[in-house]
């Protein structure tokens, strides 16, 4: 893993998601395969493989503090291309500093990441005003996490921190996306957790390979992915989960 600390020339930058987002670092630890946020080495100038290098921007909460005051309040998203609770974020505590920041100027945010790590931030979340926090789970196997995830949290870890912050009365969210085989098991489980799901296909061929080299071809076709929104929605009004579809 190649971690290089950087001074980055802006954070707080406009989104087509969101109003705005914040990365706090590039690249991503977690190395997911089919991870869309791949596309970043054509701009980064990175040899190595995506999941090998991290650039930590040392000066994030110093350029935020500047710029919150010029631009114009918003929801802002941490995060796009990076996870904000990826294993660095431990030591470097960029993401908590940018958010003590979002919270005392009073600006929602909506956060979303695959670690459990999150809950340290548990604090914050209480006491701030219009904020989300969402966890990324994709499927309910952790043996098929294992396989399109590997260095990502375990499943239960995240079903745990879910369950955590929904008890603490912080809105709560789940992202199936991308849905993986097994992902539709997820509903009964989150049944009482989570305020909402926002549901989502496989868009990108970066893991494709990981589909052939395990027979789940199938399981990567639009037919499957129709079959298993209409499936999921429908399990989701039985339980009465507000269900967003992003296909």
């Amino acid at each position: 893993m190649k971690i290089t600390e950087i001074r980055a020339k802006t954070i707080l930058s406009s989104s087509q998601v969101y109003d705005y987002v914040i990365n706090p670092y590039v690249g991503c630890q977690h190395a997911c395969s089919y991870c869309y946020a791949r596309f970043m080495k054509r701009f980064t100038g990175h040899r190595e493989p995506w999941g090998e290098f991290v650039d930590v921007k040392i000066n994030a909460p110093e350029l935020l503090r500047k710029e919150i005051t010029r631009k114009k309040k918003g929801e802002v998203w941490i995060s796009g291309v990076c996870d904000p609770y990826q294993p660095l974020e431990a030591k470097y505590q960029l993401t908590r500093e940018c958010l003590e920041i979002l919270a005392e100027n009073h600006w929602p945010v909506v956060i979303q990441t695959r670690s459990p790590l999150v809950l340290r931030d548990i604090d914050l979340f209480k006491k701030a005003e219009n904020w989300q926090v969402g966890l990324s789970i994709t499927t309910a196997d952790d043996d098929i996490r294992k396989v399109f995830e590997p260095l990502a949290p375990p499943i239960g870890a995240r079903l745990k921190a879910v369950e955590e912050l929904h008890r603490n009365g912080i809105t709560t969210y789940v992202m199936i996306a991308p849905l993986l085989p097994e992902g539709e098991k997820l509903v009964g489980i989150l049944e009482g957790k989570v305020d909402y799901l926002i549901l989502d296909r496989m868009n990108y061929h970066y893991a494709d390979w990981v589909y052939t080299e395990y027979g789940w071809q199938e399981k990567n076709t639009d037919s499957y992915f129709s079959a298993m929104r209409r499936l999921i929605e429908e399990e989701c009004r039985k339980r009465g989960i507000d269900c967003r579809s992003a296909y």
